[in-house]
């Protein structure tokens, strides 16, 4: 007889078997059975034990779910309940005629919450006897509260109950509370005494002093030097994470605890995850909030110790350390037990965090030509560190680590298990910090309410830095009318002003001598930073301090701030409040000072140029007199993030000698020398876009002439966007002949769409600006729209564009004639936008390309889009891959197209088209004469729908292929139909 059967047949008689005792143990030994076999989910097993509810009833609840999951489980059931009943009440369920043995799990448990399931009915009979010391040691390590405690010894419930309660508590607590768990049962086995209990309190202790450390660490904002006791609660706002665009499959934002989760995974082998972002994308404050949470028990609980480090404040350890010695002096010190403690962390390396900060601001260069393997041996802190990254020193240990992308060279990427992109605030998250920042809710909404009517600015504050700094001066803000901020420049300056004010209240605070009030200290700190660039120095000593002057007076103004994890009461060490305040003043530094070289300037701006022929970094020692000029590093300690820093400086340096604020220095310098700067900065820019131009090869016979930009060019785009300059803009674009600009994967956000657009609007004639793979966003997008006009084609592929971006980039383009194409691939569209495009296709009668595909059109969608389709007469390509339109927005998109003459290409891909589609668009092939391509791969279509498309081909000799592939064919027809008609790709 079939399992199923026996069970109904027989159900009374298992009822009875199981509850006639009136005890509930045969019935929770059986769930025990059916948990470790994985035929119940947890799920199953809460919705039979419900607490308080008749044996009786669960029992059915059992016996109902057995029967509807089949014969499999329900063959399972009775092998577990033959091995459960005694002899005697199992006499009248006939278990020979279907039920064999059974046979242990072969399934590996990876974790330790797997294996508690899994090994469970074993469990519950190892722990039934001593349940109070398995709680002594999980109440010990931290893992149980008295509350949790006391719940599972209640005397209502039996031994075994007990057990089952320990486990199901426990792994509800994750991976290290069930270790401990199983550490404990087998430690009872092999001793049979419980020394695991003092082993897991020493752990706990330490635990606890460790997160209590970090907890006051990071229980107020650090970044910017927490500049107003902000406590990190109440103003972190989430930056948005996402995977880098090749993962396949992989789209949207991330949470936090998604950095350690499996998806995005390149290497399984490898420990170590980075954390990529722009400077003054959030990365050190996302850390900070990671930390906070861990040490509050809320997150990150797999983890039983996490270890957090800054790799600037690692530049200053001079001594060779070792990994021991790296944990405890540098993060929190054992008061005890310190050999026990460190051998637990060996052996336990899946249940340690690390966390390294700031990765580009190390001097030396990732290398891996130096192995350390033994973790008691002592190294250079680099070689440490790199072998910790690579995993020859505490593998198994998950390790975090943030860096400016630049920093991040093939060396390392071979080692990192995923990355994960930080790319600043979303425009929500803009309008949550503001919110947050201010407790007045009528100044934050005025704030909003300014950005909003400024996008530039708007498109600054995407950067958290930048947002802080808006949010820090809202008062300089909301009052300056028409002048408000437009370049990173003027919102850097609006800082330097707020904060000198606020510490000394400016005199003249109406026009432009304001700075000269404060010339001195704007000096000093100026060669600080600027020396601090040059020597790729962020940590700063008294002694050098003093050498550059910085007095009390100087640091009292705010932009530095005491290094907390260096200083001591002997020696104070200080950093300014973020590495972009640092090229801030190293750049005004350049401008007022009489002390600097003249090869300064144009060492800055030649800095890529360096990066090309590997130089050191201490690019500035040749110019500048000084007696560490013989103190060069050497080629391999030169990094990819030093030359951005000279970058940003060189960008603010742009920014401070425009026009608009050449008038704040001549109070404080000669006319002359200023002037003789401007003419220098612009020199170097024309230099180096020309140079840039020269190396673009000459295009293809036949193909149109293009430039894939680099990331320098960027650059050099932004920092004449901040010297606002037009005439140089004009000059740059004269020289550029293209047809084509790609600028695919070149970081690029609303701030570089604002300066792309002041720069490509001089563009002699159209372009095709192609763009994918960046962070445009909408606001990017509404930077764009002044330079439309000179644009034929735009490709805007994964830019996180939504429909609201849409509206207005259509509104725009419909109006330029040159308009012709558009791509936007794996975006966040939806049916709301193709009303706008059914509108661009009304009106433009010379539009050729439409590429929508991976978005979330649907048949309603499709439905729009064919009210323009019917009356344009110029679209040839149309690709509407990956959405959801299905037959019936199929058809709409048939019916429109059918009496086509200019449609070349039309791809419904992966759309859910059946055969009524596949039939509608039949009609297409039957009647067009200009349709070349058709693909419908990884549709619905069966046999009756291929038949129509064939038909339909026996009527069109122009039609060159149409795609089938993964549709719902059998072999036998694939063969059948690809004989009759070659041109149908299945």
């Amino acid at each position: 007889m079939f399992s199923k059967e026996l069970v109904l047949k027989h159900r009374t008689e298992i009822l009875h078997a199981l509850c006639s005792s009136g005890s509930a143990e045969p019935l929770e030994r059986v769930l025990d059975i059916l948990l470790a076999q994985g035929e119940l989910l947890c799920e199953d097993y809460q919705n039979i034990q419900v607490p308080g509810r008749a044996l009786y009833t669960n029992a059915r609840q059992l016996l109902d779910l057995v029967y509807t999951k089949g014969v499999n489980t329900c063959m399972l059931f009775l092998a577990a309940l033959k091995q459960v009943l005694p002899e005697a009440h199992g006499a009248t369920i006939p278990f020979s005629e279907c039920c064999s043995n059974l046979e242990k799990k072969q399934e590996p448990q990876t974790t330790f919450t797997q294996t508690l399931l899994a090994q469970r009915p074993s469990l519950v009979s190892q722990l039934q006897d001593c349940t109070d010391d398995a709680l002594d040691a999980l109440l010990a390590s931290g893992h149980f509260t008295p509350a949790e405690y006391d719940e599972v010894q209640l005397p209502i419930h039996t031994p075994s109950q007990k057990a089952r309660r320990l486990l199901d508590h426990v792994r509800s607590k994750g991976e290290v509370a069930a270790e401990i768990l199983l550490q404990y049962i087998q430690q009872k086995q092999t001793s049979g005494s419980p020394n695991y209990i003092m082993h897991a309190n020493i752990l706990y202790i330490y635990q606890k002093k460790l997160s209590s450390s970090l907890a006051a660490q990071s229980c107020f904002l650090s970044t910017y030097g927490g500049t107003s006791n902000m406590s990190l609660e109440d103003i972190y706002t989430e930056g948005h994470l996402e995977l880098p665009h090749d993962c396949i499959g992989v789209h949207g934002s991330l949470g936090l605890e998604d950095i350690i989760g499996v998806a995005g995974t390149v290497n399984e082998e490898a420990d170590t995850i980075l954390v990529s972002g722009e400077a003054g994308s959030g990365k050190s404050t996302l850390l900070q909030r990671l930390h906070l949470l861990w040490a509050q028990g809320a997150a990150f609980q797999d983890f039983l110790l996490l270890f957090p480090f800054s790799c600037r404040r690692l530049n200053s350890e001079q001594r060779e350390l070792s990994v021991k010695d790296l944990l405890f002096q540098h993060c929190c010190w054992p008061d005890r037990e310190q050999d026990e403690i460190f051998q637990f962390i060996l052996d336990h390396p899946h249940l340690i965090l690390f966390t390294f900060d700031g990765l580009d601001e190390l001097k030396q260069s990732f290398s891996d030509e130096h192995r350390l393997c033994c973790p008691t041996q002592c190294a250079p802190v680099p070689i440490l560190l790199f072998n910790l990254l690579q995993g020859c020193l505490m593998k198994g240990v998950q390790k975090i680590v943030t860096s400016r992308p630049e920093a991040v060279g093939p060396a390392l990427k071979k080692h990192l298990r995923k990355e994960v992109l930080l790319k600043g605030f979303s425009q929500a998250g803009i309008g949550c910090f503001v919110r947050k920042h201010h407790s007045d809710p009528t100044v934050a909404a005025k704030v909003l309410e300014s950005l909003q009517t400024n996008t530039a600015l708007l498109g600054l504050c995407h950067s958290p830095v930048l947002c802080w700094i808006v949010s820090q001066c809202h008062k300089e803000l909301l009052g300056c009318g028409d002048g408000s901020p437009q370049t990173i420049t003027d919102v850097y300056l609006m800082i330097l002003r707020h904060f000198l004010q606020h510490k000394s209240p400016v005199k003249n605070s109406i026009g432009f001598g304001w700075i000269k009030e404060h010339l001195d200290t704007v000096l000093h700190l100026g060669q600080l930073a600027f020396e601090g660039i040059r020597t790729s120095c962020y940590i700063f000593s008294d002694t050098e301090m003093n050498a550059c002057g910085v007095t009390e007076k100087d640091i009292s103004t705010g932009f530095l701030t005491q290094s907390t994890g260096l200083s001591s009461v002997h020696a104070k060490m200080y950093e300014f409040l973020h590495v972009t305040m640092q090229c801030f003043f190293a750049a005004l530094y350049t401008v007022l000072s009489t002390n600097t070289d003249h090869y300064i300037i144009p060492k800055l701006f030649e800095s890529h140029v360096m990066k090309e022929m590997n130089m050191n970094s201490t690019c500035f020692g040749i110019c500048l007199p000084s007696v560490e000029q013989q103190q060069q590093v050497s080629e391999r300690e030169a990094m990819a993030v030093e030359i951005t820093n000279l970058q940003m400086t060189a960008t603010f340096l742009s920014g401070l000698l425009s026009q608009r604020h050449r008038s704040l220095w001549l109070n404080c310098c000669p006319r002359a020398t200023v002037e003789k700067k401007v003419k220098e900065v612009v020199r170097c820019l024309s230099k180096s876009l020309r140079k840039h131009f020269r190396s673009i090869p000459k295009p293809v016979d036949g193909e149109k002439k293009s430039m894939h930009a680099m990331p320098d060019f960027v650059w050099l785009v932004k920092c004449i966007y901040e010297m606002q300059e037009s005439s140089i803009a004009k000059d740059a674009m004269s020289k550029l002949d293209v047809n084509h600009l790609k600028l695919t994967y070149c970081n690029i956000g609303p701030v570089e769409c604002t300066a792309l657009t002041f720069v490509l609007q001089h563009l002699k004639n159209p372009v095709g600006l192609q763009l994918d793979y960046n962070s445009v966003g909408d606001v990017g997008v509404e930077q764009l729209l002044p330079c439309m006009p000179i644009c034929y084609s735009l490709y805007l592929r994964n830019n996180n564009i939504t429909d609201e971006g849409i509206s207005k980039l259509i509104a725009k383009v419909i109006q330029c004639d040159n308009f012709q194409k558009i791509a936007l691939f794996n975006n966040m569209l939806t049916d709301a936008c193709t009303q706008h495009f059914s509108q661009l296709l009304k009106t433009k009668q010379n539009f050729i390309s439409l590429r929508l595909g991976n978005n979330n059109i649907t048949a309603e969608g499709a439905k729009q889009l064919a009210q323009g389709l019917k009356v344009n007469h110029s679209l040839q390509y149309l690709g509407l891959w990956g959405n959801k339109i299905g037959d019936v927005g199929a058809e709409a998109l048939a019916n429109a197209l059918e009496s086509s003459k200019t449609l070349v290409w039309l791809s419904l891909v992966c759309n859910g088209v059946g055969n009524a589609g596949a039939c509608a668009l039949a009609n297409i092939i039957k009647n067009s004469t200009s349709l070349e391509e058709l693909w419908l791969t990884d549709n619905c279509i069966t046999k009756t729908g291929a038949e129509c498309l064939i038909q339909a081909l026996e009527h069109n000799t122009h039609v060159k292929s149409v795609w089938l592939k993964n549709n719902n064919l059998s072999v036998e027809e694939v063969e059948e139909m690809a004989q009759r008609e070659p041109r149908l790709i299945l």
